[in-house]
């Protein structure tokens, strides 16, 4: 009876063979602590990754992905982006072609004003904005009217045509002189003018399919004069009719501006 007694105390408790698995286990867990606490993340290498990711989905601007390149610092490897670099090299080149496409925009639309005897009538100028084509109020409308010429009609789809062979944005300013208006159709120089530079618009995307994105209007009443309204001559220069050929960082700097408002409201 005794024996069978100690034999079955002898029994308690887990098997023999577990504390060893215990205690390889324990040594396992430990040695892959250690092995992570020895180990560190490459963070620029996982930012090269996400950067291609990022690249690949078109998230980037062009869908260009941005790779780094090592340069040796006295604090360590230190890393710098080639996103500067590229990004200069592509606004270079999109210059050179905004600058190359305004040159032939200029030569056309010179040589049909020559062609056309148009010279006193309309002239084209280089300015920093862009193309300057200046249309005198005479050419385009009647003394305090909006509605366009037949005459005018047909220069403006001259001129469309030439602007449908390149993609630049458009800007049509009206212009006024300082002399008041206010009959059944017009309350003042402000709706004269905007209402001018709109039909205008109008008639460049009804007319002659002008991509209405390509365009806009602006209506400046007697404000921006080019001449002295004390005199009749100068009063008829500032009758005027202004479409405008923007330059590409013309537009880029308009809508980072923009950007800015719409951020602040």
């Amino acid at each position: 009876m005794s024996r069978r007694r100690k034999q079955a105390e002898g029994q308690k408790g887990a098997p023999q063979w577990m504390n060893t698995y215990g205690d390889m286990v324990t040594l396992l867990l430990t040695f892959f602590v250690m092995l992570f606490a020895m180990s560190n993340i490459d963070a620029v290498k996982f930012e090269q990754i996400i950067n291609s990711i990022q690249g690949s989905l078109g998230i980037q601007r062009s869908g260009i992905s941005v790779y780094t390149k090592e340069v040796e610092a006295t604090d360590g490897d230190q890393r710098k982006t080639d996103l500067d670099d590229l990004m200069e090299q592509i606004s270079s080149r999109d210059k050179e072609n905004d600058m190359e496409d305004l040159e032939k925009i200029y030569s056309q639309i010179k040589a049909y004003i020559q062609e056309n005897d148009l010279g006193d009538f309309v002239e084209i100028t280089k300015e920093k904005p862009g193309l300057l084509i200046r249309f005198k109020e005479n050419v385009l409308f009647d003394s305090g009217k909006a509605a366009l010429k037949e005459g005018a009609q047909e220069i403006l789809t001259d001129m469309a045509t030439i602007f449908n062979a390149f993609n630049k944005h458009i800007r049509v300013e009206g212009h006024t002189d300082d002399v008041p208006i206010h009959n059944e159709e017009f309350e003042s120089n402000w709706e004269l003018s905007a209402q001018r530079a709109a039909n205008v618009v109008k008639y460049f995307i009804e007319e002659n399919d002008v991509d209405p994105r390509r365009l806009s209007l602006s209506g400046y009443s007697k404000y921006h004069p080019v001449a002295e309204n004390s005199t009749p001559e100068g009063r008829q220069k500032n009758r005027r009719v202004d479409v405008v050929i923007l330059r590409e960082y013309i537009l880029d700097v308009i809508s980072a501006s923009e950007g800015d408002n719409r951020a602040n409201e």
